[in-house]
C-alpha cells in the first residue's frame, strides 16, 4: 500500500465529523478494533451523512456502493472513541465519491474511499438538484 498524501490526514480539511464509541465486541484476538468493525463504523458514518444530505430518507431511491476501499494506517484500540471525518471529493451525474478519515487519540488509524451511486433499484438515476448545494458544502477543504 502506498502511503496516503499527508494532506489527506489533516482533519481540518474534512467538513463533517462524527465521534463514535468503540465496543469490546469490535476487538480481534490481538486486542485491536478488527477490520470488519472498522468497515462497519465507516458504513454507519457514511449512511448518516447521506441521510443528512436529504434531510430525511430518499424515498424509493437506493444508494448503491460500487467501490469501497480502506487503507489501515495504525491500530485502533478499545475503549477510546474514534472520530470519523468525511468529505465529498467528486460528484458526477449519478454518483459521488466520499473520503473518510478515522482518527483515535490524535492519530490517523484508517482512511476510506467510497463511490456511491444513486439508483431506482435497477439503474443509476441523477443526483437530486437539492442535494448539490449540501454536497458542495461537504467538499474536501484546501
Amino acid at each position: 500500500m502506498a502511503k496516503p498524501d499527508p494532506a489527506l490526514l489533516d482533519p481540518a480539511r474534512y467538513p463533517h465529523a462524527r465521534d463514535v464509541a468503540t465496543r469490546y465486541a469490535d476487538l480481534d484476538p490481538n486486542r485491536h478494533v478488527n477490520n470488519i468493525a472498522m468497515a462497519a463504523l465507516f458504513e454507519d458514518s457514511r449512511a448518516r451523512l447521506v441521510h443528512e444530505l436529504d434531510s430525511g430518507w430518499i424515498g424509493s431511491l437506493a444508494v448503491m456502493i460500487v467501490n469501497f476501499t480502506i487503507d489501515y494506517l495504525g491500530q485502533a484500540h478499545y475503549p477510546a472513541p474514534l472520530t470519523l471525518h468525511s468529505a465529498v471529493i467528486a460528484v458526477g451525474r449519478t454518483s459521488m465519491t466520499l473520503l473518510q478519515l478515522a482518527r483515535q487519540e490524535g492519530r490517523a488509524v484508517a482512511i476510506a474511499t467510497t463511490v456511491v451511486v444513486l439508483t431506482d433499484g435497477e439503474r443509476p438515476v441523477p443526483i437530486p438538484d437539492h442535494w448539490r448545494p449540501a454536497m458542495a458544502a461537504l467538499e474536501l477543504r484546501s
